[in-house]
Parts: C-alpha cells; structure tokens; sequence
C-alpha cells in the first residue's frame, strides 16, 4: 500500500520552551529519525502545525500536551484534535491537571496516558511506545 515508508510526526505542546526541548531530546534520543518532531508553545499554533503536517503528507501518530497553558487548556485543545483526527493518540505531561480531568481523559479514550512533571525518562518512552504505530501487530 505504501503507507509504510509515510513520515510520522510526534507534536509536542507546552507553553515552556524548555519543556519542548527537553520533550524532544529525550524523544529524539530514545527513537532518533523515526519520527518527525514538532513542538508548539500553544493550542492555537499547534492545530497550524497538524495542518501543515496533513498538506506535507505527514501523519501526525501522536500528540504530547500539557494541561495548564494559555488560551485553551490541554483537555480541551486534546479533544478537539480527537474529533479532528481520531485516529491520533495523546499523552498529557502536567504537573497541575486536577484528577477529575485526568479520570475524564484516560476514561474516554481522548489520551492513552497522562504523566507527572517532572516526568520520568522511561514512562515516557513506555507511553511513546504504547501509543503509538509500534504496538505489536501494528506494523
């Protein structure tokens, strides 16, 4: 089908820099040229750049947000990119979503795993892993 060689992109967003940096070299360490990776300091940026992703011809697999940031909150901007592209998978790295949200989000589906900040290095390569095209069988 040749779907196999597309490019697939991971989208990081967080209203940090640094966070996104960190984000991405740790996610660029633990799989290197395997993914493209985008990083977004808010919602509205972020649905720019999953735009941009489709017209390049790029899947966006997975989407990386932190709850509390500026503009739309991380549950939110999350369910909307859900019922944009369902088929994308979401990971919330927070260190203030109250634990209702976090119940809500992991309940419905909307992300596959919601990590602490500061996160740990290996959890968030499991969640990468989890989430995304290598579980087994996917290929």
């Amino acid at each position: 089908m040749g779907m196999t060689d597309q490019k697939k992109a991971i989208l990081c967003v967080d209203d940090e820099m640094i966070i996104l940096l960190s984000l991405i070299q740790e996610l660029r360490g633990a799989f290197g040229d395997e993914y493209v990776y985008e990083k977004a300091t808010d919602a509205y940026r972020a649905y720019e750049i999953i735009d941009e992703l489709c017209l390049e011809g790029i899947k966006l697999i997975l989407v990386i947000a932190d709850w509390l940031m500026p503009g739309i909150k991380g549950d939110e901007f999350l369910e909307t990119v859900r019922g944009r592209h369902p088929d994308v998978r979401a990971v919330m790295v927070t260190g203030h979503a109250d634990s209702d949200v976090i119940e809500h989000l992991l309940s419905s589906g909307c992300v596959c795993d919601v990590l602490e900040k500061p996160w740990d290095h290996e959890r968030l390569v499991a969640a990468v892993r989890n989430c995304g095209p290598c579980r087994p069988g996917a290929k």
